[in-house]
């Protein structure tokens, strides 16, 4: 209760004059004493919390004493009336001295023991009586002899305080009522309070469930309340949230109507927002204010009630019909400051953030204070029904919020032991469901073919592989189209003019991502290898040209990678840098040309000039200069290597003869895996795969090298193959979602029969469902070595989708509209896993007609647009709460489609 202003008349006015009592009407002096200082009524009683005790000056009093001591009426001196000036500062607003001290300035009395004073003696005429309350603070009862004074202003008008008193424990919700009267505030309209502190910055009085002493607030502090403006926004922050320019100020459209600025990659969020903004019901709750009194400041798991009142503010705002498009900066930063996961402006999920956002609501708007402690129990052969109840009540003991009532259901789980046969039967909670999407066990995969016959270009292929198969069935899904057998194929990745990696045969196609370059090399065929057998070797081949800046001692930093690398074999006989050389001149053939005499000649000479440039002549015993050509193009070139892949047990560059001296069109050098360094120099007994880059001098490569003959490739006839993915229904997915699934290793089940944990079978039942079902349509897939999204269209009805035949709790035939829903809501995604756009598709619950979202933008939709292969979360309402929440007769208009109100006559429905 409030401490009543010091009062501007005094108490008992009409004892106000200075006489001396009626002796007929006024007790003995003795019956005085014993009146004012018993332990019953008067001074001596205990204090009590909520009692008024009053101050009586402490040199009237001692008068007083000694007259009611003294025994005579007529000796002793008489004290006259009640004075307490020596207790004020002024005689104007009677404010109270600072630092008065009970038993030196005054003494307490309690309320009846003062009016008996007063009745006897009367009051100094003018002076109000100094009630004050008692209070318990820190568990000790202590009359408030200083209550707090605070300066209450409008935030239109800071400069006309208004002075009003409260006790430590008046709640601030006294407060905020005592401004609302002040000023006047009507009761439709929402108001909130700040609290100026020392620095000079203003704080926000939140809570209004706690006390003046609790938000620690002082005497002389400035409270200024402010009024929420009729377009949503909030006086104190306007810029912050409305993009309202100008010439916009007067627009009045559609409430619910209003775009989301993307603050950069933000539409994840503008899109859950747009989708959670459209439920008719939660929408309801914020724009009537219900939310206020269930905020939920001290839940531990909670926000502060920070996230609740962020989104209160974007619903006020995005119905208000004020605004064309808003600002959410508010909420980001909320949302940033509560989950560092979405701090910054990355791309995220939509569906991650409206589980965040769900969660957040609940927990600030919890009707629960104080959870209890719940154990939860298995159903040991109760029945469905019992445990279910059971389980609900449970949830409901500690989760209770308008969350709950909207969004969540009950499921059934039940899992089975694969060694005892034990069944645990629990009923779990859900905000939404996650179904998954029937996924097909095939995979497109896009490679390049390069022939050994350097006159065909390389070939684009599309082949249709196992998604979990190996890379042996690249290559055999290869042969079926090129007719080579794939024992002369080497799958690798090429990144950035080198060799990513070169695969083995066994290894996992899922390392292998969408987006990455596969290029399969024809090598020569394969043999028995025996002492005196013939191998090839595989040498990974790059181009590089030499730059003319900082080349200054043959180092790689003047050399640079182009085109794209060979997988080239190499009879081991032949293992010569001359052979070598003929032997890629042959394989580039196509489109690099070979210089005339009159050119090799020019070339010759300027050898001379670079002859530090190129190693000692030399050459290894047996080794040819001759044209591989012929020998090369076909499989009578000589037999593989055991492992086929480049780390087989070739000799190390310091077995390699030297190379020519003659000047070539490029010349050859050992190289690393990255292509980048000069491996000249190497240990004797090192095993190293050797790299060859073949260096090109810028001259002779513009004059012999044809880069577009070198980049061009054909595409084989399998490019314009398309596998074509059907369409699933939404009732597919649930299905699924519902199917029997055995656990994973990484998530096993412990088994208390068995006392050990098990890979048991797991089947998810449908209890219970919500008044609102989010359904999350899982189409990005994780694993350790891909990600992939499914753009599978699934088909998902508008109106009437019927969970009657999914629910397995037993069912009330007579109300059908229990198990039916139709759609309000749909968040979209577009593109890929990294580059993708979200929007929204809603329906808005005052006019019946659809929208599409997209961040800022906002325009109407039919609703065979709607379905699209983009859809990713779907909101569904069921049929009851709509009819329950869908206007009178007669208050909509005409026009209004009644797509996600009542289920139209089949007259008015559009057949999708």
């Amino acid at each position: 209760m409030a401490m009543a202003a010091v009062a501007a008349s005094p108490a008992g006015a009409a004892a106000a004059e200075d006489r001396e009592p009626q002796h007929e009407t006024v007790p003995g002096l003795e019956s005085q004493r014993l009146q004012i200082e018993n332990v019953e009524n008067g001074r001596g009683r205990p204090l009590r919390a909520g009692e008024s005790w009053f101050l009586v000056g402490q040199h009237w009093y001692k008068y007083w004493e000694v007259y009611v001591q003294g025994g005579d009426q007529d000796s002793s001196p008489f004290p006259g009336c009640i004075n307490n000036a020596e207790l004020f500062e002024d005689q104007v607003n009677w404010h109270l001295k600072k630092g008065l001290v009970e038993g030196e300035d005054y003494v307490l009395l309690p309320a009846a023991a003062w009016h008996y004073l007063v009745d006897w003696y009367g009051l100094e005429h003018g002076q109000p009586a100094i009630e004050r309350k008692v209070v318990e603070l820190s568990g000790i009862q202590t009359v408030e002899v200083y209550p707090v004074e605070l300066l209450l202003v409008q935030h239109s008008d800071m400069d006309t305080p208004h002075t009003a008193q409260f006790s430590h424990t008046d709640s601030i919700d006294l407060v905020v009522r005592t401004a609302r009267e002040q000023f006047l505030v009507s009761p439709q309209e929402e108001t909130r309070l700040w609290v100026k502190n020392a620095e000079g910055s203003f704080e926000r009085l939140c809570n209004t469930r706690v006390t003046v002493l609790d938000a620690a607030l002082k005497t002389g502090q400035v409270v200024v309340m402010e009024t929420r403006n009729k377009d949503g926004t909030w006086p104190s922050a306007p810029h912050a949230m409305s993009s309202t320019s100008e010439e916009d100020a007067d627009f009045q459209g559609q409430p619910g109507i209003c775009g989301l600025t993307n603050l950069g990659n933000t539409c994840f969020m503008n899109s859950a927002l747009q989708c959670l903004s459209n439920v008719p019901q939660l929408t309801e709750y914020f724009l009537k204010n219900r939310y206020l009194e269930e905020l939920n400041f001290c839940n531990p798991l909670g926000m502060k009630g920070e996230i609740a009142e962020a989104y209160a503010d974007l619903v006020k705002q995005a119905w208000s019909g004020h605004h064309r498009s808003i600002v959410p900066h508010v909420f980001k930063t909320k949302v940033g400051h509560f989950a560092s996961q979405f701090l910054g402006y990355q791309q995220h999920d939509s569906q991650e953030l409206l589980s965040f956002l769900l969660d957040g609501l609940h927990e600030d708007l919890n009707r629960v204070k104080k959870k209890e402690y719940v154990e939860l129990c298995d159903a040991a052969g109760r029945p469905d029904q019992e445990v279910a109840q059971e389980a609900w009540q449970n949830h409901k003991r500690r989760n209770d919020s308008v969350i709950v009532d909207t969004f969540h259901g009950l499921f059934k789980s039940t899992l089975v032991c694969p060694d005892c046969g034990n069944v645990s039967v629990t009923f779990d909670p859900f905000c939404y469901l996650s179904v998954p999407l029937p996924v097909s066990h095939k995979r497109v995969m896009e490679v390049f073919f390069v022939s050994m016959d350097p006159r065909r270009k390389p070939e684009q292929h599309r082949l249709v592989v196992p998604k979990k198969g190996k890379i042996s069935d690249l290559c055999v899904a290869l042969a079926k189209h090129t007719g080579i057998s794939p024992e002369r194929m080497m799958v690798a990745d090429v990144f950035s003019h080198r060799f990513y990696k070169i695969y083995q045969l066994e290894e996992s196609l899922s390392s292998i991502l969408d987006r990455d370059d596969i290029f399969i090399y024809e090598v020569s065929g394969r043999a028995a290898i025996g002492e005196n057998s013939r191998e090839d070797v595989v040498l990974p081949i790059y181009l590089r040209e030499r730059t003319p800046a900082r080349d200054y001692n043959n180092s790689y930093y003047g050399l640079m990678l182009f085109g794209h690398p060979l997988l080239v074999s190499v009879p081991r006989d032949r293992l010569s840098w001359d052979a070598l050389y003929h032997i890629l001149l042959y394989r580039l053939s196509r489109y690099v040309t070979r210089p005339s005499s009159d050119d090799e000649d020019d070339g010759d000479e300027k050898d001379l000039e670079d002859k530090d440039a190129v190693p000692k002549p030399g050459q290894m015993a047996g080794g040819s200069s001759q044209d591989p050509g012929q020998e090369q193009a076909g499989p009578s070139s000589g037999v593989a290597s055991g492992s086929r892949a480049p780390v087989d047990n070739s000799p190390g560059p310091s077995h390699w003869p030297q190379r020519a001296r003659r000047k070539h069109l490029f010349t050859l050098q050992t190289v690393n895996s990255n292509g980048t360094s000069d491996r000249s120099t190497f240990n004797e007994d090192t095993h190293a795969q050797p790299y060859i880059a073949i260096d090109w001098e810028p001259e002779m490569k513009k004059r012999y090298y044809d880069e577009v003959e070198a980049e061009g490739y054909v595409k084989h006839d399998c490019v314009s193959y398309v596998l074509k993915k059907a369409p699933v229904r939404l009732q597919e997915c649930i299905e699924l979602f519902t199917t029997v699934e055995t656990l994973e290793k990484e998530n096993p089940w412990y088994c208390p029969t068995c006392k050990q944990h098990q890979l048991a079978t797991k089947k998810l039942d449908l209890w219970m469902l919500p008044e609102t079902l989010i359904i999350h349509l899982k189409r990005f897939s994780y694993t350790k070595f891909s990600r992939e999204k499914l753009d599978t269209l699934v088909e998902f009805p508008i109106r009437d989708l019927d969970f009657s035949e999914f629910v397995i709790k037993p069912q009330n035939e007579s109300a059908p509209e229990l198990y039916k829903y139709d759609l309000i809501a749909v968040s979209n995604h577009y593109g890929g896993l990294r580059d993708g756009h979200y929007t929204t598709f809603a329906c808005n619950k005052d006019s019946g007609q659809w929208h599409y979202f997209d961040d800022n933008s906002v325009s109407p939709v039919t609703e065979n647009q709607i379905e699209s292969k983009a859809a990713y979360v779907l909101f569904y309402q069921r049929q009851d709460v709509a009819r329950r929440l869908q206007p009178q007769p007669g208050l909509s208009e005409p026009s209004a489609s009644p797509a996600c109100g009542t289920p139209p006559s089949s007259e008015s429905m559009d057949v999708n």
